[in-house]
């Protein structure tokens, strides 16, 4: 059983690091933050301060940190701005989440990702379907959460590049 309070504390970064890496969930949830040197990062940053300047910046809603939020004719687009598609998957997962729990709020809202560096967005949609894995996904995380220990270190192909890869493989 899943409690309250470990659910409480899902967000969309643990859900996007969730597509990535287990160990980076629970590192990330006990505010054990990766290196800040790391230039991943740091043109992540970058792109978040500078990239989309004339909307709406860092939107927070509970627990949850929207990138972007505009409302053109009416409609609510929460946005979300990566650095690369290479992390398409996770990012869908975020922004999906994002979705979801605003539904749980009462607010309808659509999905677009923002890959300024290759110019081009896609939109995500939260259908029936995705709300429920998205409920699965956070049960999920709530888990991982509340585990005692760290999640141990499995090698993947995102390893090579991570900003914890000197906590896990030094």
């Amino acid at each position: 059983m899943v409690s309250e309070d470990s659910l409480s504390r899902v967000n969309g970064t643990l859900v996007w690091y969730w597509a990535i890496c287990k160990r980076q969930v629970w590192l990330m949830a006990r505010q054990i933050t990766p290196s800040h040197d790391d230039d991943n990062l740091r043109i992540g940053r970058t792109l978040h301060e500078e990239a989309y300047g004339r909307d709406r910046k860092e939107v927070r809603v509970e627990n949850l940190a929207l990138d972007l939020m505009r409302t053109p004719e009416g409609d609510v687009v929460v946005g979300e701005v990566k650095k690369s598609s290479r992390y398409a998957e996770s990012a869908r997962l975020q922004l999906t989440y994002y979705l979801y729990r605003l539904q749980k709020l009462g607010v309808t809202a659509k999905g677009r990702l923002h890959f300024p560096l290759e110019r081009r967005t896609e939109e995500v949609v939260l259908d029936e379907a995705a709300a429920e894995r998205m409920a699965e996904v956070e049960k999920e995380i709530a888990a991982l959460v509340a585990k005692e220990d760290p999640v141990p270190a499995v090698w993947c192909k995102w390893c090579r590049k991570c900003a914890y890869r000197e906590l896990c493989w030094a």
